[in-house]
């Protein structure tokens, strides 16, 4: 069988070989020892077109006797060799990354292959992460000799391990399973997984081991992410097994800790119950964040407040939640003459620089994310992703919000990644990678 999933259109390279375009730059795959025809195995990782991009002026390059990796796993590029619209696409990821692009370019599509990562990568299951997988599988792509169509995502995730791979085959149709996964360290495939026995719910998995045998093979699930799993497949005993579990523990750590942001102001209007104190994706019960969080950290509320009062009208001396008897809590605004202004009352654009604002100063701890427990505090990081980020906001709060980003950024335990229909405002900023998506 050919390479699962395979699509209609033509490769960027072929289109550009038909018309006298020049080809997109590629970035050579790490060369796998095993490449399989047949299966369902990702096929070999060929050198991917790279989305056309340009970054902001950034720092130069350190000597080399002074750079020093970061170890701290983070996701660095995003590939959806055959996604929604996109096809042999790799998008790089910074420290704030905005995708900017009209209507139909495909943005939302990036971030949902993100988010979708990052809950496989904490363990979900399949059926939870895709409720509506077809929709997802290329248009016009053809369906293979067993009428299965599906699609194929992956990611790069940088740390003290340096770069790991990790490509994921998707079956969509006729039933919704993984077919192949492959995870890869310096050119040496640690994980692969194949789909061989169809009336099975398990794909065959081999993963390095550098002992007696080279590797270890044995059954998983197909509708979990392997990768996700092998902490508790891998003794660890060798040298190979070491660098397996290393790796994994990398790209987990790197996926887990996404929060997914798009603040619904109809929703922030309202007074609301008293509950966990996590935000949640709407920023609905923000009033019930404030209310917790108030007093929980005077330093981190009050560079809140002083965002808000360059984001929202008039004077503002102080952002709160106040108690209505009732069980719920609504937010206001102090303006610091005895008068408090409801949160009803502010514009559509006021209310989502609040809570991006909110979003960006709180942290991992304040928001319903995944976190992963056991890594430590220093080792861990947050990545926001926001569709539709500037919408409503006018230039001088979406400024606002992307200068708070790129200073949260630079503590290193946030990342952004957010979706725009034009970045031209944010060119040449430093600390800002701009992926520009076409039509």
């Amino acid at each position: 069988m050919a390479a699962p999933f395979a699509s209609s259109h033509p490769s960027p390279a072929a289109r550009s070989a038909a018309d006298g375009t020049p080809s997109p730059s590629r970035r050579d795959a790490a060369p796998s020892p095993d490449a399989r025809t047949g299966s369902d195995a990702p096929p070999p990782a060929d050198p991917v077109p790279r989305a056309r991009s340009g970054r902001g002026r950034g720092r130069g390059p350190e000597p080399d006797a002074v750079v020093r990796r970061d170890p701290r796993p983070r996701v660095t590029e995003l590939r959806l060799s055959a996604f929604a619209r996109h096809r042999g696409a790799a998008f790089p990821v910074g420290r704030v990354t905005l995708l900017a692009g009209p209507s139909g370019s495909g943005k939302s599509a990036v971030l949902t292959a993100y988010e979708a990562l990052a809950r496989l990568g904490g363990g979900a299951a399949l059926a939870e992460v895709f409720p509506d997988p077809g929709a997802l599988v290329p248009e016009r792509a053809r369906p293979d000799a067993q009428r299965r169509r599906g699609f194929r995502i992956g990611c790069t995730a940088d740390g003290a391990e340096g770069p790991v791979r990790l490509d994921v085959a998707v079956q969509a149709e006729p039933d919704l399973r993984i077919v192949g996964e492959r995870l890869t360290a310096g050119g040496l495939v640690l994980l692969e997984t194949a789909l061989r026995d169809p009336s099975r719910p398990a794909v065959q998995a081999a993963w390095h081991t550098a002992g007696s045998a080279p590797v270890t093979r044995a059954p998983l699930p197909d509708d979990r992410l392997g990768t996700a799993l092998l902490p508790l497949r891998v003794a660890g005993k060798t040298d190979g097994q070491r660098q397996v579990l290393a790796a994994a523990e990398q790209m987990v750590v790197a996926l887990r800790s996404v929060f997914a942001c798009d603040p619904r102001p109809e929703g922030m209007r309202t007074p609301v119950l008293t509950g966990s104190g996590r935000l949640l994706r709407g920023c609905d019960n923000l009033a019930d964040v404030l209310w917790r969080t108030r007093s929980e950290c005077g330093r981190r509320h009050a560079q809140l407040v002083e965002a808000v009062r360059s984001g929202c009208a008039g004077p503002v001396t102080d952002l709160l939640a106040e108690p209505l008897g009732d069980g719920t809590v609504r937010a206001v605004l102090d303006r610091g003459d005895g008068h408090r202004t409801g949160l009803e009352r502010l514009g559509d654009g006021e209310l989502r620089y609040l809570a991006l604002a909110l979003v960006l100063f709180t942290g991992p701890g304040v928001l319903a994310v995944d976190t992963p427990g056991e890594v430590p505090d220093a080792m861990r990081g947050l990545t926001v992703l926001a569709d539709g980020f500037d919408r409503c906001l006018d230039p001088r709060q979406r400024t606002e919000v992307l200068r708070t980003a790129v200073q949260m950024g630079e503590r290193g335990h946030i990342r952004f990644v957010g979706a725009v229909s034009d970045a031209s405002w944010a060119a040449g900023a430093e600390e800002i990678t701009v992926v520009h998506l076409d039509a």
